[in-house]
Parts: C-alpha cells; structure tokens; sequence
C-alpha cells in the first residue's frame, strides 16, 4: 500500500490546509479563460449581488469579496467594481491584478486620480477609506498576505509582461490624520 501524499496547499492566512473545491477554484480562476469569465461574467454578477447582501454573498463562495465604489478618473461618476480583499485589522488590502494583462484594471487609474474611496466588506460594511499604492520594502509583505489569499496572483504576475502588480492599501478615514 503506497503512502498518499497531501498536495494541498497550507494557507497561513486561513490557518489551514485548502480544501479540493478551493484548490480547484484557484487553479481555473489563474487560467486564462478562467480569469475572463471571473472578470466578464462572475464580476458582472457580483456587482449587484454583494452590495444587496450586505457582502454576504458571491458568486465565488466562500471567497472574501468586496465592493469598490472610486469616482473616475475621467468621468467623474461612481464606478463599483467587485474585489477580493484581505483585511488587515481595520485596512483593506487590495490587488489591480487585472488578471494579468499588460494594462493596470481601470478602478486603479481611478483611485490613483481621486484617493477617497468606499469599500464594502461583508465584515463591515460600507465604510469610507483613503487608498494608496503599497511600494518599497512595504509591499512585499503584502505581497505575501495577498498571495496566500489567492496563489492566483503569482501567475498573473508572470503574464503581466514585466506591470508590477499594484496592492492598495485602503485606511479607513477615521484613522488617516
């Protein structure tokens, strides 16, 4: 009888080894086809059913899923697009992956233009929050954090062609001074 080896991922972050169904979600959302159905289909989705749920609710179950709500860049009108998130303590962790591609997700250019943003966590709720780009010797632990999150993310690093994939860190207005 051979000795079953366990390839599952362990995630400091959940404390915990991943399930099957979570490890296999990982794998098809890294995917190219799957990263354009997360953000073609289940975003389209998920823009409305989050925020009716209070954040308590997704497509991609199980996941942390929040809502950005920036003002645009060009436009000037509120844009709310779906995100995964981490939190740390009372700090919105999030990633302008935009799935890999060349080009940084257009909700970036958006809080880059205007910093003062909500965000909706199932924690919390809506709250209001001032974003920045983590840089320097900083973002490497967040870089961490969020791939822990989702290993996802280190293969739409290789396939941004040399983009480095910008983490925002959002602060609640209540403690930026």
């Amino acid at each position: 009888m051979s000795a079953r080896v366990n390839r599952r991922r362990y995630s400091p972050l959940r404390g915990r080894r991943l399930t099957g169904y979570e490890q296999f979600v990982e794998r098809v959302a890294a995917s190219r086809a799957g990263g354009w159905a997360f953000v073609h289909v289940f975003s389209v989705i998920d823009r409305r059913i989050v925020p009716l749920t209070n954040g308590r609710t997704t497509i991609a179950v199980g996941a942390p899923v929040g809502v950005l709500e920036a003002t645009g860049a060009r436009t000037g009108r509120r844009r709310r697009v779906p995100l995964l998130y981490v939190l740390e303590g009372d700090t919105v962790v999030l990633v302008a992956s935009n799935v890999g591609l060349p080009r940084e997700p257009a909700w970036l250019r958006n809080v880059r233009a205007h910093a003062d943003i909500r965000f909706l966590t199932r924690e919390h709720g809506w709250r209001d929050y001032r974003a920045r780009i983590a840089d320097g010797d900083e973002r490497g632990p967040y870089w961490e954090l969020v791939t822990d999150l989702y290993a996802g993310y280190a293969a739409y690093q290789r396939r941004t062609g040399g983009r480095e994939i910008a983490i925002v860190i959002a602060e609640p207005l209540s403690a930026v001074s």
